[in-house]
């Protein structure tokens, strides 16, 4: 069977993306971690495949790099709204449904979206760093000279140890630039590897260093390796809502690929 596909990166988080509203992939694990492999597929952090939906405008399902289905990504997500929007899928508004609930989102220009987010638990201090659900499971370390930080080797050691080795963890390593500026450098669960940007990583530490009193800006602009991301919110009390994040969604190439269903 051939394939269509496209590959998007946002702030240098790739994706390949897929309209599959005619149910041919889902679920097979094996072909998604073929067709992400860098060496023998298409290559990608992961692969977001377009559903129908009965409430919204469309469905996304975000499966990580080692063909797993993944929670809430907020750069594939942004790449799906644009895949989307070029495709005649839907307007400069749009509804959608992910992981963790209904979404809203509108695109800005040809490669900019901004899109809600949401904190979907509550937010914990514990002897690692700061904890927050936003979608995906994060957790959020201050560090100095980020630049020449072994993300992989921290971040994985904590992703394994015993306490997040069940569930798993993005480990996100923060340095403060300006009050609302940071670098983010995460290492990604599921990819099992450093990436170049994550959107719900970057919104769980902009949330997270207003929270700890790091920032008292509602705008932060967090600078990924691949690219900025802008996360807005509204707080009182230690209470925040109104969440979006704005950063680019880009199309790489188009292509056509022969698989086995």
């Amino acid at each position: 069977m051939k394939i269509n596909f496209s590959k998007y990166n946002g702030a240098g988080n790739d994706f390949i993306v897929i309209d599959d509203r005619n149910n041919n992939i889902e679920n097979n694990s094996l072909l998604i971690k073929k067709l992400c492999n860098r060496n023998f597929g298409i290559g990608g952090d992961g692969l977001i495949l377009i559903k129908e939906s009965k409430s919204t405008d469309f469905e996304i399902f975000h499966y990580t790099s080692d063909g797993n289905l993944g929670s809430l990504c907020g750069n594939g997500s942004r790449c799906a709204i644009s895949f989307a929007f070029k495709n005649n899928i839907i307007g400069k508004k749009t509804v959608f449904e992910a992981f963790d609930g209904v979404h809203e989102a509108k695109v800005i220009n040809e490669d900019l979206i901004k899109m809600e987010m949401k904190i979907n638990s509550q937010i914990i201090e514990n002897k690692y760093g700061t904890w927050v659900d936003t979608g995906s499971p994060h957790l959020v370390i201050e560090k100095e000279n980020t630049d020449k930080l072994d993300v992989n080797l921290e971040g994985s050691s904590i992703r394994y140890n015993e306490h997040y080795k069940k569930e798993g963890v993005n480990v996100n390593f923060i340095e403060k630039i300006s009050n609302e500026t940071f670098k983010i450098r995460t290492y990604e669960r599921g990819v099992e590897n450093e990436t170049l940007a994550c959107g719900t990583g970057s919104t769980a530490s902009a949330i997270c260093m207003n929270y700890l009193g790091k920032s008292n800006s509602n705008l932060i602009t967090m600078k990924c390796r691949g690219g900025d991301l802008k996360v807005q919110f509204n707080s009182k009390n230690k209470e925040f809502n109104n969440i979006s994040i704005t950063g680019p969604a880009k199309l790489v190439f188009d292509g056509q690929i022969n698989i086995k269903i």
